[in-house]
C-alpha cells in the first residue's frame, strides 16, 4: 500500500496538546480525480477547492494555527493548457469573492505565498481585496501558494538581502526566514502529499528541514478531514529528534 498511514483505527484519540502548529498540503490528483469520475479536468479542479474549504475548516476548529497549500506551481502555469489555468483562474475568483465575508467572521486569514502580480488584472484585484480584509479575531493563517516555487522563493529572498545591502556576517538563517513568503509564521510540523506521489515538487524547500512527511494514494478532493484526522494521528506518534 502506497502510504505511510498507521493500520486503520476504528476510533483515533487526536492529543489536542500535540497538534501540528503548521500542516502544508501538496494537493494532487485533482486532474485523476476528474478522469476517473468521467469528468472534465476544471470539475477535478472544482472538487479540490470544495473539498479545500472542508479541510481548512477542520483545521481552524481544532486549533490548527497555520496551514498551507500548494495551489499553482510556477511549472503547472507554464506548462498547463490556456483553457485549464483559466478555469483555475476563474475558480479562484469565485473562491475569493465569495469566500471573503466567511473567512472574515470565522478567523480566517488568508495569504498568497508566491508572485501573484504576473496573473491577469482581474485575478490580482480579487486578491488583493481579501489580503487587505480586517479580522477581528484570527483563528488560523491560511497560505495559498500561487505561482510559487521553492527555488524561487530562496532567490527573491537572496535578491533582496543583497538589494537591502545586508553585510554578509549578518546572514543567518533567521535573516533568510524573514525574507520568505512565509516570514513571522512557524515552519512547517506536518508536510501531506495526497495523490500517490513521493516527492515534494519544489515546495516549501527551505521550511521544511525538519517536517514529517506524509504520502498517501488517496486522490485530493477525496482527501476529507477524516483523512487528515489519521495523518495528524500518524504525526502524534513520530519521535520528533529534531536532529538531536
Amino acid at each position: 500500500m502506497k502510504n505511510n498511514i498507521l493500520p486503520f483505527v476504528t476510533k483515533l484519540k487526536i492529543d489536542p496538546e500535540k497538534l501540528p502548529k503548521h500542516i502544508a498540503i501538496i494537493m494532487d490528483g485533482n486532474r485523476r480525480w476528474a478522469v476517473k469520475n468521467g469528468l472534465p479536468v476544471n470539475e477535478g479542479h472544482k472538487a479540490g477547492a470544495d473539498n479545500l474549504q472542508n479541510i481548512v475548516n477542520y483545521c481552524r476548529d481544532i486549533g490548527i494555527k497555520n496551514i498551507t497549500v500548494y495551489a499553482l506551481s510556477t511549472e503547472n502555469w507554464r506548462k498547463r493548457s490556456a483553457q485549464e489555468v483559466k478555469g483555475i483562474f476563474n475558480l479562484l475568483i469565485h473562491i475569493v469573492k465569495t469566500k471573503r465575508l466567511e473567512y472574515q467572521k470565522s478567523g480566517i486569514r488568508f495569504f498568497v505565498l508566491g508572485n501573484f502580480q504576473a496573473f491577469p488584472l482581474k485575478v490580482k484585484h480579487a486578491i488583493k481585496k481579501i489580503l487587505n480584509t480586517v479580522l477581528d479575531n484570527e483563528r488560523i493563517k491560511f497560505n495559498v501558494a500561487l505561482n510559487y516555487g521553492g527555488r524561487d522563493e530562496i532567490v527573491n529572498a537572496i535578491q533582496n538581502i543583497i538589494k537591502d545591502e545586508i553585510k554578509p556576517s549578518e546572514v543567518n538563517e533567521e535573516l533568510v526566514s524573514k525574507y520568505l513568503y512565509t516570514t513571522g509564521q512557524p515552519d512547517p510540523d506536518l508536510i501531506i502529499r495526497p495523490g500517490g506521489e513521493f516527492r515534494l515538487s519544489n515546495f516549501l524547500l527551505w521550511q521544511m528541514s525538519y517536517a514529517e512527511l506524509f504520502f498517501t494514494d488517496i486522490l485530493w478532493p477525496d482527501f476529507t478531514p477524516k483523512e487528515l484526522e489519521k495523518a495528524i494521528y500518524w504525526y502524534q506518534q513520530r519521535d520528533r529528534r529534531m536532529g538531536r
